[in-house]
C-alpha cells in the first residue's frame, strides 16, 4: 500500500474542505490557488486515499432546544485489555456519547456526552455502571457555557509544508 505524500496544497485544500465542505471545486482552486481541474484530481486523491472520510452538516443545536453538554473522566477497575475492550463495547451503543478519548493521567478516559437534561445523563450513567462496565469511579463535568468551540483543525499550522 503506497501513502499519498501531502503537499501545501493538499494541506491547503484539506484546510479549506473542513472548513466549506460544499463549496465548489470553483472556489476551492481559486483559493487554493490551482485550476479547476486538478483541484478536483487532488480532491479526488485525497478522498481515495482516506484523508477526507466524508461531509457533514454543523448543526445549531441551540436552535433546536435546550441540551445538555457534560465530560465525564472515567476510571476503569482494572486495565487488562478485555476491561477496556469491554467499556467500549457498552459506550459505542450509547447514542449520547458524542467523544471518547482514551488519555493519560490519573483517569482512563474522557468522554463527552450530549443529552436533553441532566436526568438522562445520570440515566446513562446509572445504566453503565450498573452493566458491570468496569467502571471504578467518574467524574462530571456540566458545561455552563463553551465561547470557543472550534469544528476544524488549523492544519496549516500544524502541518506546513
Amino acid at each position: 500500500m503506497t501513502v499519498l505524500k501531502l503537499d501545501r496544497l493538499d494541506i491547503k485544500i484539506l484546510h479549506e474542505l473542513q472548513k466549506n465542505g460544499r463549496i465548489t471545486n470553483v472556489e476551492l482552486a481559486e483559493l487554493v490557488n490551482l485550476s479547476p481541474s486538478p483541484c478536483l484530481v487532488r480532491v479526488k486523491k485525497l478522498q481515495a486515499e482516506g484523508y477526507i472520510e466524508g461531509y457533514s452538516a454543523l448543526i445549531n443545536v441551540r436552535k433546536l432546544g435546550q441540551t445538555l453538554t457534560v465530560f465525564t473522566e472515567v476510571t476503569l477497575k482494572n486495565h487488562r485489555q478485555i476491561d477496556f475492550a469491554r467499556f467500549l463495547a457498552a459506550v459505542e451503543k450509547v447514542d449520547q456519547l458524542i467523544e471518547c478519548h482514551l488519555i493519560s493521567g490519573g483517569y482512563d478516559y474522557l468522554l463527552k456526552f450530549v443529552t436533553a437534561d441532566i436526568s438522562e445523563y445520570q440515566e446513562i450513567m446509572e445504566r453503565l455502571t450498573d452493566m458491570e462496565t468496569g467502571v471504578d469511579k467518574y467524574f462530571s463535568f456540566v458545561v455552563l457555557k463553551s465561547p470557543i468551540v472550534r469544528p476544524h483543525i488549523p492544519l496549516t499550522k500544524l502541518f506546513p509544508c
